[in-house]
């Protein structure tokens, strides 16, 4: 028995778009470590590529975005009767299609469906899933680092929302279960998904200059700490969300950052 002790453990994973994603990384360890793995995903196109990348996997579809599909997943694997020993959360939208604009000019139809699909969606998955989720079961999901960046336009606060949900699922589901919620906070990454918000690429580059190793933080080293989490090895660990950042947040005056602002403004 490992460490972990995630042999022939079942976890249900969300988000998997592609090899570069947190949730591939997540899905990948956690299959080399012994556990079983089921994947939603939002549509037809996804399930092709997730089953193509964990084949002989159960795959469903699901579209967040509606209240009966998800009520009716948590129905269907009662009746397969799956139980789960943990969830990953790793889902979110925005939509940048006329850029990043100021906050205060954000659109109320825009951030009501980024926070239903980035943010609710975890309450609503949680509630839906408590009955096929065994009594110590852990849910982690996937939110930021503190660094409050601008580009990120009106994501960063609904991300604030997403971590504030991870405390307040704990104490609800403290009230009947032993259940664990916690958030990785993860600093900048370069995936996918990330390359479609703008500036995206500079911010990225810049925090590779303030990581105290002066390198970027990697898309599995994310997902190793969600792995940890998912384990009985982090029972200890619930409400809260775990900074992952290789050092960042410590090193916003970074000496050789401020020199060459300094030489260059």
């Amino acid at each position: 028995m490992s460490f972990l002790n995630l042999e022939n453990k079942k976890f249900l994973i969300t988000g998997v778009a592609n090899k570069k994603s947190v949730a591939y990384f997540c899905a990948k360890i956690l299959i080399e470590n012994g556990a079983d793995v089921i994947f939603t995903v939002q549509n037809q196109d996804n399930k092709d590529k997730v089953v193509k990348l964990f084949p002989d996997r159960l795959v469903f579809i699901l579209d967040v975005e509606l209240e009966s599909a998800i009520d009716d997943f948590g129905k269907l694997l009662i009746d397969l009767q799956i139980r789960l020993d943990g969830m990953l959360h790793s889902i979110a939208f925005a939509n940048y299609s006329e850029g990043i604009k100021p906050f205060h000019e954000t659109k109320l139809k825009d951030y009501l469906q980024a926070t239903n699909i980035s943010c609710f969606s975890l309450v609503s998955l949680s509630h839906s899933l408590k009955n096929s989720l065994v009594s110590d079961a852990s849910v982690v999901t996937i939110s930021i680092s503190n660094t409050k960046a601008t580009n990120y336009g009106y994501m960063g606060p609904i991300k604030a929302s997403l971590d504030s949900s991870v405390a307040f699922l704990a104490k609800s589901f403290s009230t009947f279960s032993r259940v664990r919620f916690n958030a990785v906070c993860s600093g900048p990454l370069k995936t996918s998904a990330s390359a479609g918000i703008p500036g995206y690429i500079e911010n990225y580059l810049y925090a590779e200059q303030l990581c105290l190793r002066k390198e970027a933080l990697k898309t599995e080293e994310v997902a190793n700490a969600v792995v940890f989490l998912l384990s009985s090895a982090s029972k200890g660990i619930n409400g809260t969300g775990v900074l992952v950042d290789a050092g960042m947040s410590v090193n916003y005056f970074d000496e050789k950052v401020v020199e060459n602002y300094s030489k260059n403004s």
